[in-house]
């Protein structure tokens, strides 16, 4: 049987281009933090994870461009070898010392982290245990560490008791959760998690990239609950509030220094450019200097929140700059997509396997109340186009 088989009967995608309907791959020419350029003219960005608006900030772009004259465009090899700058170290120091732990260690991407991580501190004779919304990096460390995967219900804390209480009490386990679940924004209630994992001698992977920046004057979701000196391990991300590419892990010493040697995902990529090492940096001081900034961004996000609960929409509860909006179908959530975009609003369409059928919006410090109120009469313009009050 010829592999490329499913690849010829695939053509969902050439259908949805077709009837105008395809909400993926979209050509950005140019973007500050809240406006995009495409083909068709400006849009109002609120479908990027910017949510400090830092990626055009003076001082990160200023930090990019002096690494490359000082370091050039990349390091051609990894860590382990010749990859290795006082940048990366400088960020890790910085990290540590900012999220209140005891060392990092920074990877090429956040998805490289997670996968690292999960993949060289588990083996077959482990076992992991993750809520079914963890992002899927953390399914696919799962995956390659060979270790019994068991799923809890989402945010379910019975459910992750049940499960915990029927594994092997030899085994090495790990509970892996998202500090703020990206699909709808709702936070995890790591303070029972932490207590669950603690009464089960299970240790705690949170992966915090859409809370770093954000909870906590950027602290994150550890620090929200008051029980950074609770967790185990935190991942993060540099491409969300930190407006840059790359992650990190942070947690006890002796762990880093273990996966700093082991950590397949690390060893064998190329290391982070410098440019994106030193753009993190500088949105790190930035944070550390104006945590407003978080504030503004769940601020400006609450505001749509509520005017879309007036207008009749559903967005889920959230403390964060994501508004997730649930819709009745893909076919309405496409639809819903198409006619924001035709009235220059750009959200995010999601839709199964990703999550249920709902548009995902986000929202930035730098977002103005008078863009704001432009998205919000966006919203009210579909719904009144598509009949939305009657859901």
């Amino acid at each position: 049987m010829d592999i490329f088989g499913r690849c010829r009967s695939y053509t969902e995608s050439r259908e949805a281009r077709a009837a105008r309907l395809y909400p993926y791959f979209t050509p950005f020419e140019g973007q500050d933090a809240t406006v995009a350029q495409t083909g068709d003219g400006d849009i109002l960005m609120c479908g990027s994870n910017n949510y400090l608006g830092l990626t055009s900030h003076p001082q990160v772009k200023a930090a990019a461009q002096a690494a490359i004259e000082a370091y050039g465009s990349s390091r051609t090899g990894s860590r382990l070898l010749n990859g290795n700058t006082p940048l990366h170290e400088e960020l890790e120091h910085e990290l540590a010392e900012f999220l209140g732990m005891p060392a990092a260690l920074v990877f090429p991407t956040g998805y490289q982290a997670n996968v690292g991580v999960i993949a060289s501190l588990l083996s077959r004779h482990d076992e992991v245990i993750l809520d079914r919304e963890a992002h899927a990096s953390a399914y696919d460390g799962c995956g390659m560490s060979r270790a019994k995967t068991r799923r809890f219900a989402h945010n379910d804390m019975a459910d992750l008791e049940r499960q915990l209480a029927a594994g092997p009490s030899d085994a090495g386990r790990l509970v892996v959760v998202d500090g703020v679940y990206s699909m709808a924004g709702d936070l995890c209630p790591l303070n029972e998690v932490v207590r669950l994992c603690r009464q089960y001698g299970a240790r705690l992977l949170v992966d915090d990239a859409h809370g770093i920046g954000v909870l906590a004057d950027g602290r994150g979701t550890s620090a929200h609950f008051g029980v950074t000196d609770q967790v185990d391990l935190v991942t993060v991300t540099f491409s969300k509030s930190l407006a840059s590419i790359g992650g990190a892990v942070l947690g006890p010493e002796d762990v880093i220094e273990y996966l700093r040697h082991h950590a397949r995902s690390l060893i064998f990529s190329a290391s982070a450019p410098p440019a994106n090492l030193a753009a993190a940096y500088a949105a790190l001081r930035i944070l550390r200097a104006e945590p407003w900034l978080c504030r503004q961004a769940v601020e400006n996000a609450s505001y749509v929140r509520r005017e879309l609960t007036a207008l009749g929409y559903d967005p889920i509860p959230s403390e964060t700059p994501i508004v997730s909006v649930r819709l009745d179908g893909v076919q309405q959530t496409l639809l819903a997509w198409r006619s924001l975009l035709d009235r220059g609003v750009y959200v995010n369409a999601v839709v199964p396997p990703a999550a249920s059928p709902r548009l995902r919006a986000s929202f930035a410090t730098t977002h103005t109340s008078e863009q704001l109120k432009r998205v919000v009469a966006a919203f009210a313009e579909v719904r009144d186009l598509m009949h939305l009050e009657d859901r």
